[in-house]
């Protein structure tokens, strides 16, 4: 959940770590809400939350959920949610963005954890939440990062429950060539032509297999990554219009609207609050 700006505090930091192939991103938010809501939207990663004060409510999968101190909130990529004050207080949280490539570091291919439930009071899925997130804060420490991650995608598979489904063959390789490509965030006009030439295998085959490991498809993938390119560059101090245009989007209101259902806010509202943290797996 992010949000608009009636947030009143938002104090997103940013450090770039060294930690292995493909440059995948944690990022890390601390934010509090005293009024409004966040416009229902969607990430392309995990969302993992703790309340630090407050109430937090949203809307997930058809239910109203309220979060409190000492509760995990666990949503799932590609899963539209929204998140409103409960009362005229509001509410403060923590949340990192977790990829499912970083995931697919520890299951290898298998089907993503998917927890139905927007909100958790299971301990070791809290404590592993907790860890998690406290890790993306360490001073380089990558290794301390991947045996949180362990520990909280092992809480979530255990907390999802129920027999395992089948492992289909999915050709992973080939997904994390593709999104490689993707991630170098390439021209406009990049299509299924061009991804199943890239993978050797039919595009719609790719794009089942894609969803499979990383919880969503490659269109929005790579709109996902352009606009994290437009941030860092109204970050760099380029203006909308320009950096919409260098991220590859058609327009300043395409940039606007695609940023909207993806994050509930505008881009001068969230960016404006400067750089995010980061952890490179």
């Amino acid at each position: 959940m992010r949000g608009r700006d009636n947030i009143a505090r938002m104090r997103p930091n940013s450090e770039d770590q060294d930690g292995g192939p493909h440059g995948s991103k944690v990022e890390l938010i601390d934010a509090q809400l005293r009024e409004g809501a966040f416009s229902p939207h969607r990430h392309d990663t995990y969302t993992i939350a703790v309340t630090t004060s407050g109430v937090q409510s949203f809307n997930y999968r058809g239910k109203g959920w309220q979060s409190l101190p000492g509760q995990a909130v666990i949503l799932h990529p590609d899963e539209v949610h929204d998140g409103y004050c409960a009362n005229q207080t509001g509410f403060s949280y923590r949340a990192a963005y977790l990829p499912p490539a970083h995931v697919q570091t520890v299951i290898g291919g298998a089907a993503l954890p998917f927890l139905a439930e927007g909100v958790s009071t299971d301990a070791n899925l809290v404590g592993s939440a907790l860890r998690l997130i406290a890790m993306c804060t360490a001073d380089a420490d990558l290794f301390g990062y991947q045996d949180a991650l362990h520990q909280f995608v092992s809480a979530m598979q255990r907390c999802e429950g129920g027999p395992l489904p089948a492992r289909r063959n999915v050709n992973r390789e080939a997904v994390m060539r593709v999104r490689e490509f993707l991630d170098s965030v390439p021209e406009p006009g990049t299509n299924l032509d061009q991804l199943e030439e890239l993978a050797g295998y039919d595009r719609w085959q790719l794009s089942r297999d894609f969803r499979a490991l990383l919880g969503t498809s490659p269109y929005r993938y790579l709109q996902c990554r352009r606009l994290e390119r437009a941030g860092q560059l109204l970050r760099s101090g380029l203006c909308l219009a320009a950096a919409a245009h260098e991220a590859g989007f058609a327009d300043q209101s395409h940039f606007g609207r695609v940023f909207k259902r993806t994050f509930g806010t505008t881009p001068l509202a969230w960016h404006r609050s400067g750089e995010t943290r980061t952890i490179i797996l």
